[in-house]
């Protein structure tokens, strides 16, 4: 079952990339004028929407909630680039610039799956889309937690842990829309 979700999670995140290819051609690199916590709150912003849309069972905004997913897995990669890149870097990065730091860290984010997959099995498959969205906006709330003690944790899972875990939840969610 793995391999499927292997297989499943690389459409999905090459999905991402296209959208953040194109995002970039459009507007540039301007996302990197944000701080991380102001990432941290857009995301935040995303996974309240999709919650809102859920609990109401209806939107008045025509944005499909699986954008709103594919935008907190973009928004994640970017705040772990922000972590990343020295805090002197240029703002306007090339797109040959950013791809192989989208693409490590997506690659990364996909070991980790991996790595909790095996301990954890497929239990994520048996979950409600509304679970998963519930976890992320936990996750987004230990991050401004974390933010807001400027870094300082008593035990190891830091900003860029929660990230990650963010990102596979949404790609989680992706294919659990998809498969509906």
């Amino acid at each position: 079952m793995i391999n499927k979700t292997v297989s499943e999670y690389k459409e999905v995140i090459e999905e991402c990339k296209t959208l953040f290819k194109k995002k970039t051609q459009d507007y540039g690199t301007a996302w990197r004028i944000l701080r991380v916590p102001s990432l941290t709150d857009q995301i935040f912003i995303k996974a309240q929407r999709i919650r809102s849309i859920q609990e109401k069972g209806e939107q008045k905004v025509d944005e499909h909630v699986s954008d709103e997913f594919i935008a907190i897995a973009n928004y994640c990669i970017m705040a772990i680039m922000q972590l990343q890149l020295e805090p002197n870097s240029k703002l306007e990065m090339s797109i040959d610039e950013l791809l192989p730091l989208y693409e490590k860290i997506s690659d990364d984010t996909l070991a980790l799956l991996i790595n909790k997959n095996h301990d954890y099995g497929e239990v994520w498959r048996d979950m409600r889309v509304s679970s998963m969205t519930d976890i992320i906006l936990m996750k987004l709330l230990r991050v401004k937690q974390i933010e807001d003690n400027q870094g300082k944790t008593l035990v190891l899972e830091g900003i860029d842990a929660n990230y990650r875990d963010i990102v596979n939840y949404a790609i989680f969610c992706l294919i659990k829309l998809r498969e509906e």
